[in-house]
């Protein structure tokens, strides 16, 4: 009697796991039936919103559905990422993954999700490296210029950012600890206000994207000092990588990933990966992201979970040295 009960019981579990892949393939195969929505938690008109808008406009053409973006801007991206956690896991809700989902892992006390634990990396569709950038008509022209000014005046020289916590920050942080100077940190609320100080001189430095800096680099308002990458920067060829200028192992991107809730069908998951990973092999695509000032990135989406956790690990040992917290 036993025996018979048990493999009823083992019958009925296997017939109801069968059931739900059948059901969760069929799922992909329909995959998607309605419009995607892709949830930024920035403004629109920056980088990452422009990027993910030309992701979303390839990816509506070749899935035939809307993908459309809808910005949640505030709170360092928390407001996007709690709200995306809110909807069903079904891959129509999909969140653009930053820096941010790794640094705010940190950063704040009470966060109230966790990157890897609630959200399952679908991509990497992008970077782009930051530059630490003065006013043109500053005396200061190489890294070695700001350790040796920073060491004659020890904080007094200043570093702006768009906010505590943010990468900017932690980027000036990073840059403190690597070089051992003693520089102050001024934080604003968004870019805007730091390009207007930095180019009125009220402080000495900041690092910003390419994206954010080029075209005041360009009108010859800002220098750019350093990139904060391993490779210089088809946008800016004359400037030199931070490692050239002694600062070794200090890279900072604004990278840019799709994620969607953690129990989303891995089914869909691969479909998203696989279609994105074809978009960024289009000519048209790669080139309009080079313009931006990123460069498309791919891969799979364990390579995009083993990129997060590398990033969630660095930076918590930069807030930690810091002492940054909200």
């Amino acid at each position: 009697m036993h025996k018979l009960l048990m493999k009823l019981i083992l019958t009925g579990l296997t017939t109801l796991w069968g059931h739900a892949v059948v059901a969760a393939e069929s799922a992909a195969d329909s995959y998607p039936a309605h419009p995607i929505k892709f949830v930024v938690g920035y403004p629109p008109g920056g980088a990452s919103d422009i990027v993910s808008r030309l992701v979303a406009a390839d990816l509506q053409r070749r899935l035939g559905q809307p993908v459309v973006v809808e910005n949640r801007p505030g709170a360092g991206g928390n407001i996007a990422t709690e709200a995306v956690l809110r909807e069903k896991a079904d891959g129509y809700t999909i969140l653009l993954g930053t820096i941010a989902h790794a640094t705010n892992m940190s950063v704040y006390k009470n966060l109230k999700y966790d990157t890897l634990r609630d959200f399952k990396p679908v991509i990497q569709f992008s970077a782009a490296p930051s530059v630490l950038v003065v006013n043109a008509k500053s005396p200061i022209k190489t890294v070695d210029d700001i350790v040796k000014q920073a060491g004659e005046k020890p904080n007094e020289m200043t570093f702006g950012s768009t906010g505590v916590g943010g990468s900017p920050h932690l980027a000036g942080e990073l840059f403190r600890m690597k070089t051992n100077i003693d520089i102050r940190h001024v934080p604003y609320k968004g870019a805007g206000p730091v390009l207007n100080d930095l180019m009125g001189g009220f402080i000495d430095m900041s690092f910003m994207t390419i994206p954010g800096a080029i075209s005041q680099i360009q009108a010859g308002a800002l220098r750019p000092i350093a990139i904060a990458s391993d490779t210089r920067s088809a946008l800016l060829p004359d400037t030199p990588t931070l490692a050239e200028s002694g600062v070794k192992d200090f890279l900072v991107s604004s990278w840019n990933g799709l994620l969607v809730r953690k129990d989303t069908p891995p089914a869909i998951v691969e479909k998203l990966n696989r279609e994105i990973n074809e978009i960024l092999k289009q000519p048209k695509l790669v080139k309009q992201i080079e313009i931006e000032g990123s460069a498309p990135v791919g891969g799979t989406s364990e390579d995009f979970e083993k990129f997060i956790q590398s990033e969630i690990t660095r930076w918590a040992e930069v807030v930690k040295q810091a002492n940054v917290t909200l």
